[in-house]
């Protein structure tokens, strides 16, 4: 093991960071976690600026890393599989240790390990305490103008309403700054995650991310994500690499070309047809042409293939919205029940689903906003301290979900101000179920601010890639519909702090 600098800080005792490749593979295991935190190895945190991208887990140690972007080439090889198994190899990555004692000790050995953004900043400082002596690794991509630079970008945002509470701002500034670190500066490719497996791009978590980055005033960096989008081919695969290229493994999904759109739309960019038969993949395409399908495809939660609820509200929009066309499925027929709409056509007993939302917010279709609502008033009721599962069969566990948390608070806030002059009680009982997502979505987030894909549903310690994307994409778009910027102050600069 060669020992490297990695932006350690020493306090009261040296500390040190130590750079392997690979590892044993003779049945290792992953050390213990300590109390309240996930166990070494698994990613919590993000450090990067849209370039060479790193994560980091709660222990101070490089657990990931990608060039020449997010979604770019794996540098750290730290399977999935291997974190779920409990197996990791103790030397994997860039492992924070401090002398003690005349000994080289891992941070997870420490009494307690603590783990904080430098302010309005993507720079990762983790403090561990061994007895009464404590140890301070700081992690960036960029050196020490790291922090400087992404308090400018910050700066640019189009901040919050004035009656939006500090912790909302809080969690609009980290979310914006997640999205900075996911999003290839030069390209627009988003990754979904920091983590291997996950720094792919998916056509619809990138396009909540260009959405959210419009909604906040970054148009041309939402427009780079849209252009990327449109390069590629969407009927070959469900996620691509940082190049264009497709990713084997998972078909390709009923929604993307839907997703592509309506962030297209929202970011003032002239949306490309995207529909099968074109001469050339990823180009613009005959408007006229038959639109992509979504039948007998997989959806947002990636199991069999089907007919599922989120498919066919993208399909309908994209048809009646792009080529002028009715929707080319009766909503209500296959999917509405008196509880609202559930998650496979024609039966009724698969449960309510969350993408009800998306009938509201991203693919808005007035006339199914009852049975939406109905959905989103009832999932809520049923939510577990930190958020929702995304559908009410679901059979991936009982831990709950952040992205489904964050996209119905979003569709429910706008409900509300859709209903506040028409309906105004079910406008505030639609406010108050959006607020008590944002809170639950608040307490699932990490204390560095982050928001976990999954939490365990007892602990809220997270359970899967951290963060991911797709979910503060999510957080933004809701605290904006919450507390909309007055038009007065649509360009005040947003404080880093």
């Amino acid at each position: 093991m060669a020992a490297v600098r990695a932006g350690v800080v020493l306090a009261a005792v040296v500390a040190a960071a130590l750079t392997v490749s690979g590892g044993s593979r003779a049945d290792p295991r992953t050390p213990p976690a300590l109390p309240g935190l996930p166990p070494p190895f698994l990613g919590v945190a993000v450090v990067g600026s849209g370039g060479r991208t790193e994560a980091i887990d709660a222990y101070g140690n490089v657990v990931g890393r990608w060039t020449p972007g997010p979604a770019g080439r794996s540098l750290i090889y730290n399977p999935p599989e291997r974190q779920a198994a409990g197996s990791v190899p103790v030397d994997t990555g860039v492992v924070a240790r401090a002398r003690i004692d005349g000994s080289w000790v891992p941070f997870w050995q420490a009494d307690s390990v603590r783990q904080r953004y430098l302010p309005g900043s993507n720079v990762l400082r983790t403090v561990a305490r061994f007895g009464e002596r404590t140890v301070a690794v700081t992690r960036s991509v960029g050196g020490a103008a790291a922090a400087e630079a992404d308090r400018r970008w910050l700066g640019r945002a189009r901040p919050l309403g004035s009656a939006a509470p500090r912790w909302a701002r809080a969690m609009y500034r980290r979310s914006l700054l997640v999205l900075r670190a996911l999003a290839d500066r030069r390209t627009g490719a988003v990754a979904a995650g920091a983590r291997e497996g996950w720094a792919y791009v998916w056509p619809r978590d990138a396009s909540a991310v260009a959405m959210a980055l419009a909604a906040a005033g970054y148009g041309p960096e939402a427009r780079r994500v849209v252009h990327f989008l449109e390069s590629l081919d969407l009927e070959t695969a469900a996620r691509f690499t940082g190049n264009g290229d497709p990713v084997t493994g998972r078909a390709a999904q009923g929604d993307a070309a839907a997703w592509i759109t309506a962030a297209a739309q929202t970011t003032g960019a002239t949306p490309a047809s995207l529909h099968p038969g074109a001469d050339e993949p990823g180009s613009n395409r005959d408007t006229a042409g038959p639109l992509p399908p979504w039948e007998g495809l997989a959806d947002y939660q990636e199991g069999d293939r089907g007919n599922y609820l989120g498919n066919a509200l993208a399909g309908g929009w994209l048809g009646a919205v792009v080529q002028g066309r009715p929707p080319p499925v009766a909503i209500h027929a296959r999917f509405a029940t008196t509880a609202g709409l559930v998650h496979e056509a024609n039966e009724p007993g698969s449960g309510l689903d969350s993408a009800a939302a998306w009938v509201v917010r991203p693919f808005p279709q007035p006339a199914l906003f009852p049975l939406a609502r109905r959905a989103l008033l009832r999932l809520p009721a049923d939510s577990t301290r930190f958020g929702i599962l995304p559908s009410e069969d679901w059979d991936g566990g009982e831990d709950p979900w952040t992205a489904p948390t964050a996209w119905s608070a979003w569709s429910l806030a706008a409900l509300a101000r859709h209903d506040r002059t028409r309906l105004p009680p079910i406008a505030s009982r639609e406010r108050h179920a959006a607020m008590g997502l944002i809170r639950r979505l608040r307490r699932a987030a990490t204390p560095a601010g982050l928001l976990p894909e999954r939490v365990d549903v007892r602990t809220g310690i997270p359970r899967s890639t951290t963060p991911l994307a797709w979910s503060h994409a999510f957080a933004i778009l809701a605290l904006r519909e919450l507390w909309p910027t007055a038009p007065k102050s649509a360009d005040s600069p947003i404080r880093a702090s």
